[in-house]
């Protein structure tokens, strides 16, 4: 099962972001977690270029594996996100195997 996470940071929070995106990258790209992160980058504000959020594609069996991989986020332990949504997903357009 698939699931999409949308996180949108706290006005003003640029600088934690910077300072612990190299920690949070790196927690995306382990391998022994429960979960999958398949894609994912952070969204931008109008201007194209300001981070301010993120948005990933997860792979897991259950919403709750995904909820607790995202607890361990360094970006959520630094109490950037305003808001943390995980929504089932399925994916259809470009989906890993799949032509169509």
């Amino acid at each position: 099962m698939y699931f999409v996470v949308f996180g949108t940071d706290k006005p003003g929070m640029e600088k934690v972001r910077a300072s612990v995106r190299s920690e949070h990258r790196e927690h995306l790209r382990h391998h022994d977690h429960s979960v999958k992160v398949v894609l994912g980058g952070p969204t931008l504000a109008e201007d194209q270029e300001t981070m301010n959020g993120t948005m990933l594609v997860i792979e897991g069996s259950h919403i709750q594996q995904v909820r607790a991989f995202l607890e361990q986020d360094p970006y959520n332990k630094a109490g950037l996100f305003k808001s943390l949504e995980v929504r089932p997903w399925q994916w259809g357009l470009g989906a890993p195997g799949n032509d169509v």
